[in-house]
């Protein structure tokens, strides 16, 4: 089943659900309205318990290209200050919703685009697929899409996209840990698929504990990590699901879950 929106297509391909940006004309560039659109979808998929991932692609050629740049010009410091916040909510969204999320990146994904990939939770790129922050090359340096992109790829790597403007082909991207894996074109959609199907499979309860637990910790400092991180475990251990997934593993069973 599948429904078309004004900006995007979402489609269940349960246990997974597929959010597809819809403007292949303008290369699923980023407008006002399709990211409030992905956010206002993420949240309702978000309290789907049949929902266990999400995955965003995109229509046509390119993954997405970034801002609307159209949106952007002869605007108020007010109307681009908002362009800016509902980018923010819609990438913040991404990692707050329980259920993992992948880019399933087929072709550019440059500017807030390669901003995108890099905030998925995991992402998978063609062989065909480029990555680029631009935005130093039109006088509009890529500030917010390096927020994301050098969490992900480390400073100098990040720079150097960031300075350069110079796409990065899909196998760089991978050895600078911006996707996770590159599979030939005619394979990404089974990849993603079989990726999702593989966390699907897990508790529920556990991928939404485990994914708040890793941005919860990732950028504190080593010994309040461990702090956290060992109350979370101690806390957890003590759920229906991870019971039940320890005393299955003892008795060599395959675990029940309950999603509690």
């Amino acid at each position: 089943m599948s429904q078309v929106l004004n900006y995007t297509i979402v489609e269940d391909a349960l246990p997974a659900v597929i959010i597809t940006m819809n403007r292949p004309e303008q290369r699923n560039a980023l407008s006002t309205g399709l990211m409030q659109e992905m956010t206002e979808q993420l949240e309702r998929q978000s309290a789907r318990l049949e929902c266990r991932v999400i995955i965003i692609r995109g229509a046509g050629p390119a993954f997405s290209a970034g801002h609307d740049l159209k949106e952007m010009l002869n605007r108020t410091i007010e109307e681009e200050r908002e362009i800016f916040n509902v980018c923010t909510r819609m990438m913040q969204t991404i990692q707050r919703v329980p259920q993992p999320v992948i880019a399933s990146v087929h072709g550019i994904a440059t500017a807030a685009g390669c901003q995108l990939v890099a905030t998925c939770d995991l992402a998978v790129a063609s062989e065909k697929a480029q990555f680029a922050t631009p935005g130093v090359k039109i006088g509009l340096f890529c500030s917010t899409p390096q927020v994301a992109v050098s969490r992900t790829i480390g400073r100098k790597r990040a720079m150097e996209m960031l300075l350069t403007g110079r796409p990065i082909d899909a196998r760089t991207a991978a050895e600078w840990g911006l996707v996770n894996r590159v599979v030939p074109a005619e394979r990404l959609e089974a990849e993603v698929m079989e990726l999702a199907q593989q966390i699907a499979s897990h508790s529920p309860l556990t991928l939404k504990i485990g994914k708040q637990s890793f941005y919860e910790q990732i950028d504190r400092d080593q010994e309040t990590a461990y702090e956290l991180m060992s109350e979370t475990m101690a806390k957890s251990a003590m759920t229906c699901d991870a019971q039940e997934g320890m005393s299955a593993f003892l008795a060599k069973r395959p675990a029940q879950w309950r999603g509690k």
